[in-house]
């Protein structure tokens, strides 16, 4: 025979309803995590006991983030179902909701820090844990991804100088093999002794020659017949 169907109602043994609180609560996490996973589902995941101790799941979203689709959500529907005259009471609202929201976030924010964690039991450590962890999975993959590309954008601007450089030795090595090639194709030119008068030795020597034919010229005589007739 299987189990009898539980009749639900209030458990007024105090021990026994606690009991069966821990093992239904422990269910529950099971069964939201399950689904999240079969699924690929965002839950979230919030239980109160009798005594005011907060209980949640949440998938890898982050309970902030499906909070903050819900109240959107709910936020547009009772936009487009409420009357006008509900505007100003919706907007009180969401106001109080925005300020309950900011308190969350915020005491998140200190336990992020590791501030204010002796409030937390067991579970909620383990979710800050999780949380954090996750957080520093995605930076060090930030991280990584930046340094690589400045390491590959670095190699880029090495290749290029060094194919500049490249360029302009080659170019060096061609002028001075032209200049090499000019300066062994190019004829020796003797220096000519012209007649300028820069040349002391060649003037002094073409002075002399023409005194020489000066000196040496023949003198000539008139005849006597010739002077007579000149004196009469």
């Amino acid at each position: 025979m299987g189990r009898g169907r539980v009749q639900l109602k209030r458990i007024e043994n105090k021990i026994s309803r606690q009991v069966t609180f821990s093992k239904r609560r422990t269910g529950l996490l099971k069964k939201a995590h399950e689904i999240s996973v079969l699924c690929d589902a965002d839950v979230a995941l919030i239980v109160f006991s009798t005594k005011g101790k907060l209980f949640e799941y949440s998938t890898h979203s982050s309970m902030e983030t499906i909070l903050e689709r819900y109240e959107r959500y709910s936020y547009a529907e009772k936009l487009l179902t409420a009357p006008e005259t509900e505007t100003q009471a919706s907007w009180t609202l969401e106001s109080s909701k925005l300020k309950a929201r900011i308190e969350v976030l915020e005491k998140n924010i200190r336990h992020y820090v590791g501030e204010e964690l002796e409030q937390l039991n067991l579970r909620e450590l383990q979710n800050v844990e999780q949380q954090i962890e996750t957080a520093l999975k995605r930076i060090r993959t930030k991280k990584n991804q930046v340094m690589h590309e400045s390491i590959s954008e670095l190699h880029k601007k090495e290749r290029a100088l060094q194919e500049r450089n490249n360029s302009l030795s080659k170019k060096l090595k061609e002028n001075e093999k032209n200049v090499e090639q000019q300066n062994s194709t190019q004829p020796y030119t003797v220096p000519s002794f012209g007649t300028s008068s820069s040349g002391p030795f060649i003037g002094a020597a073409m002075r002399e020659e023409e005194l020489a034919q000066t000196n040496t010229a023949p003198t000539t005589i008139m005849p006597l017949w010739m002077i007579r007739h000149i004196n009469q």
